[in-house]
């Protein structure tokens, strides 16, 4: 990539560092930015019929995140975006690199690159993981993928990342514990 639009690029960011406990996207907004996280943890999730909280993703450094509803599909989130350790992140609207791309080519790459298959490339990763693994290879993979999430949240969101209980997630780390 050119210098110049390195350049264009970075003077277009925003950068801003969220509390543990901080909402970054509300369920029901239509915040179109683009999130890359430089240090910190951040979950999505909803909240079911029966009032629970089910962690649908977690994102830590170095990876990107926002709302794909909204990004996509120009619909309201139906996730939330909360900080679950203070994060440090980097952010600009979709709107922002979308006029960059079109103006310098140079973006054009980067833009069908990072935003449009990142977002489709986590949905059929998590969606494969479904159909093809079982539980526990689910669970091996995500801390293959993942090693540096998996010490840092609750059990629980774990759990609800891979569809499992909590129970069965402790089960399954007492069967691979086994098998060492």
């Amino acid at each position: 990539m050119n210098v110049k639009y390195l350049y264009a690029l970075l003077k277009n960011l925003s950068s801003k560092t969220f509390e543990k406990g901080e909402f970054v996207i509300n369920e029901g907004d239509k915040i179109n930015n683009v999130f890359y996280i430089r240090k910190g943890l951040v979950r999505s999730y909803l909240i079911n019929d029966k009032g629970e909280e089910i962690t649908f993703q977690l994102f830590a450094e170095k990876q990107l995140f926002g709302n794909v509803h909204t990004i996509l599909f120009n619909e309201p989130s139906k996730f939330t975006f909360e900080a679950l350790e203070k994060t440090k992140a980097y952010f600009t609207d979709v709107k922002t690199f979308q006029d960059l791309s079109n103006s310098n080519s140079g973006f054009l790459k980067i833009d069908n690159g990072i935003f449009g298959r990142q977002i489709l490339k986590q949905a059929f990763q998590r969606i494969d993981s479904f159909v093809f693994l079982s539980p526990e290879k689910r669970y091996l993979q995500y801390l293959k993928d993942y090693p540096n999430i998996i010490n840092r949240v609750p059990d629980k969101y774990i759990a609800n990342v891979l569809g499992i209980t909590p129970v069965s997630l402790s089960r399954i780390r007492k069967r691979i514990s086994k098998k060492k």
